[in-house]
């Protein structure tokens, strides 16, 4: 650290102490040059995660989006929105977790898919028909029969 007095290049801390939630951490320094204190702060960076959409475009990682997306498939079914806000949770951290800075939409649909499934089925046949397009009502049977055969 850069003395901004003197411009000497080396210091020490005197003093640390974490604010905002631990998110932010305060360090009261003294040069060794010229013996002036300052203050620095410092706080983890965060990398934004981008979404590849389908069609190529890249956006920034949106949890509203997918929060949405799931609430509307749990439209008037038994579950509570802490679940949803929880598989909600959990897809974003293991976007964060298995991807350094992209993550192609495919792969968080795909992830929603699972937790829906265990979550409730008819959630999940709401979401999937969104997600996948079908294209007509065999592959929508063909997924339901799918849903079926776990039975």
């Amino acid at each position: 650290m850069k003395c901004p007095f003197c411009n000497h290049q080396e210091d020490k801390v005197v003093d640390s102490r974490s604010s905002q939630e631990g998110l932010l951490v305060r360090r009261r320094r003294e040069c060794l040059g010229c013996h002036r204190r300052f203050t620095t702060y410092e706080r983890v960076e965060e990398v934004s995660l981008m979404v590849i959409k389908k069609d190529g475009r890249r956006e920034p990682f949106d949890r509203g989006k997918i929060l949405t997306g799931v609430v509307k498939a749990c439209e008037k079914r038994p579950v509570s929105l802490e679940k949803i806000e929880a598989l909600v949770a959990e897809v974003e951290q293991a976007c964060e977790r298995e991807f350094e800075r992209e993550v192609r939409s495919s792969d968080i649909g795909e992830l929603l898919m699972r937790g829906l499934a265990q979550m409730d089925e008819v959630a999940y046949v709401r979401f999937a028909s969104v997600y996948r397009q079908f294209r007509d009502i065999n592959q929508f049977m063909d997924e339901l029969k799918g849903i079926l055969a776990k039975h």
